[in-house]
């Protein structure tokens, strides 16, 4: 009885919490010299796979309204680091777990508990390996996968158990024995610090090289829109060279590649080799097709300046971008399959495990393209490498990344999303936004500043839109048309006369067939956002 309340279940927890932080940097360094799962992600990832989808709707709604509110910076950055840190505090957080069940077994039986904690540590292994499986094992393979993550399991529920041991109070023994308990906590203080310094070490030199290796875009050198082609093509250069030049602050209108937002369900993109990887065409087909990326780059190719938005982005948000995407019309696939009678819509399945379904008037879109190339450049790892799709009038959740197969059905196909509620549709609502008032533009003759932003209604464009200040009335803005395509946003300007005081802008559009936008707000969930966008600035003598 004289032991079970020497084991401070505290003490447990705080231990448990650094041995799980010291597992994290060591499967990170693992996986980075053998190719081991990096647990913590594959973890969060599997449960943002398996929660109910309006406690994933609630967690996604909310992270964006905080970083959206609190102006943490780029949404889709910021968000995908809180994901990355949610990952390995909850990975700590069962390490805290760990170490409670430990220092309260410990209090019992203290003489076999480091044999129970590497046996503990292999029990929590399991339902690891469970996942790995699904996810698809690693470079490391099968067996080494096991190995390496059995290892680091047992190792941790020994070490923890042992330090758990040692960190209690004993009775009073002779100095070496202290002398021997010191020397071991001090080895696994040294040995802990070098491991996490070791880990960031790596990590910002495996970022810096990430860096230095990809091209930086250069906005003047980025390929516009002279070589875009098809029934979306861009206007001809010299009409393009004579609108007016945007306000100041406005967004540019093609969207630099690390710029472009990134939503996807995965803590890190997937790494899928270019030169291995097949898309898979077949279902309700005459002739199944494997191709290589090199024999659809062999194809004809179609070239669009395309805005893309997330459903989840909010009035104002940074959740839509522009680029111009380069691919394969996916008609031209599904002629050369051949489709038999009764198709009503095409499956798409992604390499980490999205999908969705279109049906068959839009896959045979000639705008609908399986895209290999953004901004002129090879498609970059997190925006779907090898192969993605776009699909005109839809918002981002219904258009895949990381493409493997297509499959022709007679019925009508789920969607990753729409099965966790939301819009089956996912059309883009009419939104418009207010980027600049540029008060350091001021004309000092005149008092006009100017007022600046976009508008984006999808494949319907915009044919207007309209500033109001204060309680004023709506004046129409100038747009900068033609935009960079049909399915493009477009920029807007308005001469502002302007007042000394605090002043309240706000902007409104309508589509192309001249309809409004939604001004009543609402929430993302379940259809996007809609409302009118508003910004405040002050204009002093």
């Amino acid at each position: 009885m004289g032991n079970e309340k020497r084991i401070s279940l505290i003490t447990g927890a705080l231990f448990g919490s650094l041995t799980g932080l010291i597992f994290v940097a060591l499967n990170y360094l693992l996986e980075l010299i053998l190719g081991l799962p990096f647990v913590p992600f594959d973890i969060f990832d599997w449960m943002a796979r398996v929660l109910p989808g309006r406690l994933i709707t609630f967690v996604i709604d909310t992270m964006v309204m905080v970083i959206t509110e609190l102006n943490l910076g780029p949404t889709s950055a910021v968000g995908k680091l809180v994901e990355q840190a949610i990952a390995i505090l909850q990975f700590v957080f069962v390490g805290a777990l760990f170490g409670i069940f430990l220092a309260a077994v410990g209090r019992r039986s203290p003489a076999r508990l480091i044999g129970l904690g590497a046996l503990t540590g292999l029990l929590l292994l399991a339902p690891v390996i469970l996942i790995e499986i699904e996810f698809g094992l690693p470079a490391a393979g099968r067996f080494g996968t096991v190995l390496g993550l059995a290892v680091i399991y047992l190792v941790w529920g020994a070490v923890l158990a042992r330090l758990i041991l040692e960190t209690a109070p004993q009775p009073q023994t002779p100095a070496e024995s202290t002398l021997s308990r010191r020397q071991f906590l001090y080895l696994v203080g040294a040995g802990s610090f070098t491991v996490l310094v070791t880990a960031l070490g790596v990590s910002v030199l495996s970022n810096q090289g990430k860096e230095e290796g990809g091209e930086q875009v250069d906005m003047d050198e980025m390929p516009g829109a002279q070589n875009t082609s098809g029934p979306a093509a861009s206007p001809p250069q010299d009409v393009l060279e004579d609108r007016f030049e945007p306000v100041a602050g406005t967004r540019p209108e093609l969207t630099a590649n690390d710029n472009f937002y990134r939503i996807d369900i995965n803590t890190r993109p997937p790494e899928v080799d270019g030169e291995t990887w097949r898309l898979e065409v077949g279902g309700l087909v005459f002739q199944t097709l494997s191709l290589t990326l090199a024999e659809l780059r062999s194809r004809p190719s179609v070239s669009q300046v395309i805005t893309l938005s997330c459903i989840s982005n909010r009035i104002g948000g940074d959740l839509i971008s522009t680029s111009v995407w380069t691919g394969v019309r996916l008609k031209d696939l599904l002629e050369e399959a051949g489709l038999r009678r009764g198709v009503q819509e095409i499956a798409m399945e992604a390499v980490d495990g999205f999908y969705e379904s279109l049906p068959l008037e839009e896959a045979m879109d000639d705008r609908t393209l399986l895209v290999y190339e953004m901004n002129g450049e090879p498609l970059p790892e997190k925006h779907g490498h090898p192969l993605r799709i776009f699909i005109p009038n839809h918002y981002g959740m219904k258009q895949p990344k990381w493409i493997t197969r297509l499959e022709a059905i007679d019925h009508d196909g789920a969607g990753y999303w729409v099965d966790r509620g939301w819009s089956e549709e996912a059309i883009p609502k009419t939104t418009s936004v207010i980027d600049t008032v540029a008060v350091g533009e001021e004309d000092l003759g005149t008092g006009i500043i100017p007022v600046g932003g976009i508008a984006y209604a999808g494949a319907r464009g915009i044919s207007k839109v309209e500033v109001q200040v204060d309680d004023g009335p709506w004046q129409e803005a100038e747009l900068r048309n033609p935009p960079l395509s049909p399915l493009a946003w477009v920029q807007w300007r308005y001469e502002w006369k302007s007042e000394i005081g605090r002043h309240t802008f706000r902007v409104r559009a309508y589509d192309g067939s001249g309809e409004l936008q939604e001004t009543d707000p609402s929430d993302p969930h379940p259809n996007g956002a809609s409302g009118i966008h508003s910004l405040t600035e002050s204009v002093r003598s």
